[in-house]
């Protein structure tokens, strides 16, 4: 728990939107509840270590990402640590004279957090700020 996805079409061409989803710091502009990312490390597989801070209602939650898959310019994998474990896969397929933008989490929070009482508020919460992060996405992308 919870695993989410979704996805959207951007009119710009698929290595645009990788190129952009590529910056660790990029993922704090477009996802409302990231209040800090930094890049720590390259890795030498091409992608990028981050710390990042989550906050969800009004706790801080910090730990690392990694990328343990990346293929420019299709998909990025992160792993979790920290705070939230898991992973987040970043998909980039052309779609027409655009990118179809995918994403897909498979994540724990940790329990002080997450109880079966708040599960069904928790699981709504991420589903609407993954639709937040997509929808800033496409208008950071199609407005610059």
């Amino acid at each position: 728990m919870p695993q989410i996805e979704s996805d959207i079409h951007i009119d710009v061409d698929p290595e645009t939107a990788f190129e952009y989803m590529d910056v660790p710091e990029h993922q704090a502009e477009i996802s409302p509840s990231l209040s800090s990312v930094e890049t720590v490390e390259k890795l030498s597989n091409g992608g990028k270590r981050a710390a990042y801070t989550y906050r969800m209602a009004g706790v801080g939650l910090d730990g690392e990402v990694e990328a343990i898959a990346h293929d420019p310019p299709e998909r990025i994998v992160f792993e979790m640590s920290g705070g939230i474990e898991g992973t987040v896969e970043w998909s980039f397929e052309a779609d027409g004279d655009g990118v179809r933008v995918g994403y897909a989490a498979d994540y724990h929070l940790p329990v002080p957090v997450l109880d079966r009482l708040a599960e069904p508020f928790v699981r709504a919460y991420n589903n609407r700020e993954l639709e937040t992060t997509l929808e800033n996405l496409k208008t950071r992308l199609e407005t610059t």
